[in-house]
């Protein structure tokens, strides 16, 4: 049956999943955000943007809530390109709509097609235990519910070797995570899980729900003693650019995490915003973070670094040149 599928994935992660699946073979089509693993940049990308993704975090923001006041999505499928793919499966989410393209977006796409009668997989995760079945729905649907049983157990092997490693620290530090800097948001969903599981406390995001606003009064009362930065679709170069709007409330010097110097600014996009198996290599980074005596440093560098309390923060005249290297 593989050699029959033809799957188009319009989610980074679903994209992962499938690879990881083994039907990495069978897409054909993807994302305008699938980067990993790198075999399916080559394949045609079948959603873009809607608004202008470039400029800093306030200005993102502003444009994605505009666009959701006047009941415009956020991305825009192509529905000529799935009609010349003939897919199979297309796999989408409804998690959020403005992290991926969403079920009412393919929905419209497909009903646009006219040859093509594809089965739409739609993902929903919020928590760790949505991430597991979205990946059995995932098998299910492509007919090897036997590989995604495998991969769930070998992911939940993985999480409970970090977990058995944490577990033998004498310390749960606190820590923040921060998943938009401006307006400023902490992360929800499963990243409190695995938090929990790399041995740490989570100061402010809530398990399983959506990642909400917060004041900076409100990450000032909780003063943690790590504060992790990983923006929704930022990389650390982007994400240590965007620094500038935390470090220049007045209060941030006097935040233990900032004292300490244990701010760090991670790869949220290419691990903490994606749910799907890279979710445990997110985990070993915050056991790196939270535990830097027990875990090694294998994904500095990559996966995370440290933030300078010293350095002076990047002008915004300066931010579209340092987007453009």
């Amino acid at each position: 049956m593989a050699s029959e599928l033809r799957i188009v994935s319009l989610i980074a992660s679903a994209t992962e999943i499938v690879a990881a699946l083994g039907f990495g073979e069978q897409l054909v089509g993807r994302s305008h955000e699938c980067d990993f693993p790198a075999d399916v940049l080559p394949l045609p990308a079948c959603s873009e943007p809607r608004i202008d993704v470039n400029g800093s975090s306030r200005e993102i923001d502003d444009r994605v809530k505009d666009a959701l006041r006047d009941a415009v999505s956020v991305y825009r499928v192509h529905a000529n390109m799935l009609e010349e793919l003939r897919p199979t499966h297309i796999i989408t989410q409804t998690q959020c709509e403005v992290c991926a393209v969403s079920l009412k977006d393919v929905e419209q796409a497909v009903c646009e097609m006219v040859s093509s009668r594809p089965q739409i997989v739609s993902l929903a995760p919020m928590g760790l235990t949505d991430v597991w079945d979205d990946i059995r729905r995932v098998a299910q649907a492509l007919g090897a519910p036997e590989r995604g049983e495998a991969l769930v157990t070998s992911l939940q092997q993985r999480l409970a070797t970090v977990a058995s490693r944490a577990n033998g620290t004498t310390s749960q530090p606190t820590i923040a995570c921060i998943e938009w800097i401006a307006p400023l948001m902490c992360a929800g969903n499963w990243v409190p899980g695995l938090v929990a599981i790399a041995g740490g406390r989570d100061g402010v995001g809530q398990p399983v729900v959506h990642s909400p606003y917060i004041s900076f009064e409100q990450l000032a009362a909780a003063d943690p003693e790590i504060i992790a930065v990983m923006p929704c679709g930022f990389d650390i170069p982007r994400t240590r650019v965007e620094m500038a709007a935390l470090a220049n409330e007045p209060a941030w010097q006097s935040l233990r995490a900032v004292q300490t110097g244990k701010v760090f600014l991670t790869d949220g996009n290419q691990y903490f915003n994606r749910p799907g198996p890279r979710l445990v290599e997110s985990a070993e980074i915050l056991g790196e973070l939270l535990h830097p005596d027990v875990f090694a440093p294998r994904h500095s560098g990559t996966g995370w670094t440290a933030w300078n309390a010293r350095s002076v923060p990047v002008a915004a005249s300066d931010r579209d040149a340092a987007q453009r290297q």
